[in-house]
């Protein structure tokens, strides 16, 4: 076009529109080509486009006939004739058939345009395939962006919005003219903008497309006469990155949805999910122990900070006393203690303090009385959860105050609160909060009544066990209980000294398999009735055997062949020292073996054949006789002592005797010192050790005759008797002493026939013993007034402080005692 007078040199540059670029046209998506017609109907110009559009060169182009090259054979005709209309100066747009480059058929359409009245003509050729595909993008991209409630959007590279669509406009509450030309910070709140920003540059510059990322903020709307109204919504929004031939970048395009409504049901059911999550952990968390006080610190574990942030527990004074019935009269006005207190926001007043409520207590192991007329006095009386007014504390925000209800017993109160910042407690979380207290309150019911069965079961088992320091002939006790470390549940280990008639006296340690209140049950009967056995004088093999018929016999019920009865097993070690000879017997139920240290010897375990454990039965016990030397230190033990996770039951014996043998002399000495030396180790289970230290018998204690068969032998009994009292100081049993001896030698040569044995025995009582051959055992009974004899065995027992008889291998053994 030729240029104008006065018209500058060069052009000015248009304003660039939205994907314009220096190097971006239209040619880059469609296929355009030029070519002109001479007057003689020959191809006179032939640009590069039309070279590259119909793949023929210009050297081959120019010259040549535009029918006969590029119109089939059986168009040539009409072709012919169209081109004389063209060149007699008619404008024409048709389409023609073409080959393109890959040879396959094409249409393209023709613009014909006579250039003057020389008759030639310019030729523009377009590729119809491309220019209906990009004619149905555009047609689709319209009704997409247009019709679809979907909001969308276009950002140029200067992140400035070029166009929304009717959706994105209305979900933002402006025109879509208005938003033409603004930043994200001019649309979205500045925390919501810089996030949109971020992901904007980050597709534009390659990176992979953003989805799913979410916006809030208020929709404003107009009301007629009433202002602005504003609405908070959340939206979806995904963005791709919009490139042009060649992978120019030329903005981002973005999809949003409004997904308010799906939103809130995602934070409802997170909500749901953390609520059962915090269920599980309660349940799985609350309770592992049956302790008051940790199972109300396990409650505040789970629920601060997860659920809250300050919460205590109280609880009823009398219920951690363990008293049958925790409240009084009036629940609310009961006394309860602080046991647990837990915070995440510092110091609570209006919670830790409950200063609102006239109470002030800070600390756990305090204890407080709400008034009558508070919320927690109300949660108490009512068994119903509360929810206060908020106090005057500037940190917390909202307070829940739930009952501890088991057994539709209130057994105190746990308050919950939440710090400026939090949500207050909405209708779910009370429940929530119900569920979880009402958990918890079973595990402090197990507890408290675990607690009060355990107390007593404790006063059951130490009631059955020796008080004080046993006493016993030749040997110094010394004996020490230790319950479990872990104090969950008491055990069956029990020991006992028991004297017996002629300066001996019984050791009996033993071990009932199992815990709680029932192995403390069969502990206390299996106790009685070796004392009962021992007061026969049975030997100890004898012993065990009637305690495994009795442990038997505890298991059996109503069920005939005891498919259902419950099996009660213990070990046991029966032991009888004799002063006099200074040895001792000993039977084994199962149990382990008892350790001797002498004098100048090392400690070491007595072989024992263990025999099977009470309870069991089918096999015989077995007796050993060892003898004792002065100063030898005899030990009996559970396996509580020797016994842990940690080692070897043989390790622990080995301990137990290194133990001994570094001890100190005195036996109260060396009693702590095992147990300081042992215990620390492990303390799994319960603790019981006897220990028994030889105390020979003063010289002299002992006085032993025999006698012949014979009336005579009466006489010399009682002269023999009164000697060897008078010769020990002992006048004043004389008189007594020489009637009863009398008796006693009287009886043994009217119902026996060998020899005649008198024992005296000087200890803390003076013992008379008379032996004889005959097995029948001797029998009180009342004599009539016609009856010559009957009378001795009444005055044994009248004068005597206590009088019995044993059996023997060859016979039996009639004694008595006087007191010293």
């Amino acid at each position: 076009m030729p240029e104008q007078p006065g018209a500058p040199t060069t052009p000015a540059p248009l304003p660039l529109g939205w994907g314009q670029g220096a190097s971006g046209t239209i040619y880059d998506y469609i296929r355009v080509a030029t070519f002109a017609i001479g007057a003689d109907g020959r191809i006179a110009q032939w640009s590069d486009r039309a070279a590259e559009f119909f793949g023929v060169p210009a050297s081959e182009a120019v010259g040549a006939d535009p029918i006969t090259a590029f119109i089939p054979r059986e168009l040539w005709q009409r072709g012919r004739a169209r081109l004389e209309r063209i060149l007699s100066g008619e404008e024409w747009v048709g389409t023609a058939p073409y080959r393109d480059l890959s040879g396959a058929e094409s249409l393209a359409e023709v613009y014909a345009m006579p250039a003057s009245a020389d008759g030639s003509a310019t030729c523009l050729a377009v590729d119809l395939g491309r220019l209906r595909a990009i004619e149905t993008d555009l047609a689709a991209s319209e009704a997409v962006i247009g019709q679809t409630p979907t909001g969308f959007f276009l950002f140029d590279t200067d992140l400035k919005l070029q166009r929304v669509n009717a959706a994105f406009a209305a979900g933002v509450g402006r025109s879509p003219t208005a938003l033409q030309g603004l930043a994200p910070g001019d649309v979205f709140r500045p925390s919501d903008a810089d996030r949109l920003l971020l992901a904007l540059r980050k597709v534009l510059t390659g990176q992979e497309s953003v989805l799913d990322l979410r916006l809030s903020g208020p929709v404003r709307a107009a009301r007629t006469g009433a202002g602005r109204d504003e609405d908070q919504r959340t939206w979806a929004v995904s963005l791709y990155r919009l490139t042009a031939a060649g992978g120019r970048p030329i903005g981002v395009a973005g999809q949003v949805q409004d997904v308010t409504s799906r939103h809130i049901a995602e934070r409802e059911a997170a909500g749901v999910r953390r609520s059962l999550a915090l269920l599980n952990e309660a349940s799985t968390h609350i309770g592992s122990t049956l302790d008051l006080e940790t199972t109300a610190k396990e409650l505040l574990d789970v629920i601060v900070p997860q659920f809250c942030d300050v919460a205590t527990v109280d609880l009823y004074t009398a219920l951690l006393t363990g008293d049958a019935a925790p409240l009084s009269a009036n629940p609310e006005s009961g006394e309860l203690r602080r046991v647990a207190v837990s915070s995440v926001v510092g110091n609570a007043p209006s919670v830790l303090g409950s200063e609102r409520a006239g109470v002030r207590v800070a600390e756990a192991g305090g204890t407080l009385c709400y008034p009558p007329r508070s919320p927690h006095a109300r949660a108490l009386r009512t068994g119903r959860s509360v929810v206060p007014q908020p106090g005057p504390d500037p940190l917390l925000r909202s307070t829940l105050v739930v009952p501890l209800v088991a057994r539709d017993q209130v057994l105190g109160l746990v308050q919950l609160s939440r710090a400026i910042g939090s949500e207050p407690f909405d209708a779910r979380e009370v429940a929530i909060a119900e569920e979880l207290v009402a958990r918890a309150a079973v595990c402090v019911d197990n507890a408290r009544l675990y607690r009060r069965e355990h107390e007593r079961a404790l006063i059951l088992q130490r009631s059955l066990l020796p008080p004080g320091n046993p006493a016993a002939s030749g040997l110094e006790i010394a004996r020490r209980y230790l319950p479990s470390n872990n104090n969950t549940e008491v055990g069956g280990d029990w020991f006992d000294v028991i004297p017996l008639p002629g300066s001996r006296t019984a050791l009996v340690i033993g071990d009932v398999m199992g815990r709680g209140l029932r192995a403390a049950v069969a502990m206390g009967q299996l106790r009685t009735a070796v004392r009962t056995l021992a007061m026969l004088d049975l030997d100890p093999e004898e012993v065990l055997s009637a305690l495994d018929e009795i442990a038997r016999g505890l298991g059996n019920d109503e069920d005939p062949d005891r498919s259902n009865a419950e099996v009660y097993l213990a070990t046991c070690v029966y032991a009888v020292y004799d002063a006099v000879k200074q040895r001792c017997t000993f039977a084994n139920a199962g149990h382990l073996p008892p350790v001797l240290l002498a004098p100048g010897q090392g400690a070491r375990t007595i072989t024992v054949p263990p025999g099977l454990p009470l309870g069991v039965g089918g096999e015989p016990f077995e007796e050993v006789t060892v003898d004792l030397p002065e100063g030898a230190v005899l030990a009996l033990y559970t396996d509580g002592l020797v016994e842990s996770r940690k080692h070897q039951l043989d390790e622990g014996i080995d301990a137990f005797r290194a133990a001994l043998e570094a001890g100190s002399e005195r036996i109260e000495e060396l009693c702590d010192q095992v147990l300081d030396e042992l215990n620390p180790h492990h303390g799994e289970d319960d603790i019981a050790l006897l220990m028994a230290k030889v105390k020979a018998l003063p010289k002299g204690s002992v006085g032993d005759w025999r006698f012949p068969s014979e009336p005579t032998s009466v006489a010399k009994a009682r002269e023999a008797a009164c000697g060897w009292l008078l010769e020990r100081g002992l006048d004043d049993l004389v008189d007594t002493s020489e009637l009863l001896v009398s008796e006693l030698v009287t009886n043994a040569l009217r119902h026996g026939r060998g020899e005649i044995r008198l024992r005296l025995l000087r200890d803390k009582t003076m013992v008379c013993e008379v032996w004889d051959d005959a097995y029948a055992q001797p029998r009180q009974r009342r004599a009539q007034e016609t009856d010559e004899g009957g009378r001795g065995l009444q005055l044994v027992s009248l004068l005597a402080e206590r009088w019995g008889s044993r059996r023997t291998p060859k016979g039996k053994i009639v004694w008595f005692e006087l007191s010293l």
